[in-house]
């Protein structure tokens, strides 16, 4: 890593982001000296600390008396879960480590009149929610995304906050990764 002009940059030629009059890189590598002046950085080491999930419906919604219980959107088919630290039969993400992670979620509804309000639920409390409720249309989709800090063991599920589960749901998407750790 070189220090040029207040700026970090990688021996692997990644261009530092300037942020603000501030210099942000990200190594894929173990930095030889740490960011002094106006930068900030962060190093990144292949193979480790890599989280990342993705899981879809498949399949229509039949409700059972768990999910109605709980009113959990349960997911069928799992795209992506790097560390495995989503959980395909309770649908639950726990985080291994303290950190700021992104979220995004799409859930369908179909054939479905009544409004429906979907929550991203972080250890038991809704903390990012969506809504779809047009009368007039066959489909519609409840769809967010935010930033969260977390801390190892925190658990982010998607929850059923308004309406039922009956319907389509199928193609609905839920994924989350780390940003970084802190």
């Amino acid at each position: 890593m070189e220090i040029n002009k207040g700026c970090v940059f990688c021996l692997n030629d990644t261009e530092p982001i300037v942020l603000e009059g501030k210099c942000l890189v990200v190594c894929d590598s173990t930095p030889s000296s740490e960011p002094s002046g106006n930068a900030l950085g962060m190093s990144v080491r292949s193979g480790t600390g890599r989280v990342a999930f993705s899981a879809v419906r498949n399949t229509n919604h039949e409700p059972s008396e768990m999910s109605n219980r709980t009113m959990t959107i349960y997911f069928d088919q799992i795209l992506v879960n790097v560390g495995s630290h989503f959980d395909p039969a309770r649908s639950i993400f726990v985080a291994p480590r303290k950190g700021v992670y992104s979220f995004c979620f799409h859930v369908v509804k179909v054939y479905n009149r009544q409004t429906i309000q979907v929550s991203l639920v972080l250890n038991g409390h809704p903390v990012i929610s969506a809504f779809a409720g047009d009368q007039d249309v066959t489909r519609e989709a409840a769809t967010n995304a935010g930033l969260v800090i977390m801390e190892r063991g925190d658990k982010a599920y998607l929850k059923l906050e308004r309406g039922n589960l009956m319907g389509g749901w199928k193609y609905s998407t839920f994924s989350g990764f780390l940003v970084f750790p802190l």
